[in-house]
């Protein structure tokens, strides 16, 4: 997905540590979900950085490890 037109938003994928049901990504703004192994990837668009903010918070509520958060370049997915 491209930047709008403030440069806000972005598509992230951020992977942590353990698996993290498809159903929590209503909670997660409906980034997608997926798994390799015993690593989660959520991918999706993140508005701001606030956005981005209150989804590592949520993570972390959840006690799951963070393992990355990665900007996304269009046309690079």
């Amino acid at each position: 997905m491209n930047n709008d037109q403030d440069g806000q938003h972005m598509v992230y994928q951020i992977k942590v540590q353990g698996r993290l049901d498809e159903s929590w990504s209503g909670w997660f703004s409906g980034m997608a979900i997926t798994f390799e192994g015993d690593t989660t990837t959520l991918t999706g668009v993140v508005v701001d950085q606030a956005a981005l903010r209150g989804i590592l918070s949520r993570l972390w509520d959840l006690n799951l490890a963070l393992i990355s958060v990665n900007p996304i370049e269009p046309g690079s997915e």
